[in-house]
């Protein structure tokens, strides 16, 4: 059941048996149905969420009352509002399940008991973090420096996965242009 998971950690650190036992006595298995929230803005985020199966994504509602989504997440990768998570202050974005779910959830204090008790997972999410962090720098970059035909051509090049599992007007608001300049782009038009 967890073994998504321990395959992952082991990718950065060794565990020991009895650490991946006492690992997997903290987890918590949660199917989370397709368009299901599992935080919405103004809620607190005690979670962090592995994804061993599905997709999920990090989005805001804007000024305009639209959809703008930040964060994808597939299999083998986590999710949380960072923020709210450290800092224990309401949330301003909403974590939703784009396809039915299974994700492996931490709450905050379990978390917080593990990496005194493992020491060694404080380096294991410290480098998924570092990961993270440098991923949200590119993309970043990419929206202030490639043109919107650019980036959906670069995203769909390096994120093919994405594009056959999530709905357009998804990769579009991530990709910062509308659902029907997004199907210019796709039919050749732009």
């Amino acid at each position: 059941m967890y073994a998504a998971l321990f395959q992952h950690i082991e990718k950065f650190i060794p565990l020991d048996p009895s650490e991946i036992d006492t690992l997997e006595s903290c987890l918590t298995l949660s199917n989370i149905k397709k368009k299901e929230h599992v935080l919405k803005e103004g809620q607190l985020c005690n979670t962090i969420y592995f994804i061993t199966k599905g997709c999920m994504r990090q989005y805001i509602i804007n000024s305009k009352g639209s959809e703008q989504t930040l964060q994808f997440a597939i299999e083998n990768w986590w999710i949380t509002d960072q923020l709210s998570y450290h800092n224990h202050v309401p949330s301003h974005f909403y974590i939703q399940a784009v396809e039915n779910t299974d994700v492996i959830a931490i709450e905050k204090p379990i978390l917080e008991s593990l990496l005194i008790e493992i020491p060694k997972l404080e380096r294991y999410f410290r480098i998924v973090s570092q990961k993270s962090f440098g991923a949200m720098q590119m993309r970043i970059k990419f929206l202030f420096t490639m043109s919107a035909e650019e980036r959906y051509h670069h995203f769909n090049d390096h994120f093919p996965e994405f594009v056959q599992r999530v709905p357009q007007y998804m990769i579009a608001s991530y990709l910062d242009f509308s659902a029907e300049f997004m199907s210019k782009i796709r039919a050749g038009k732009v």
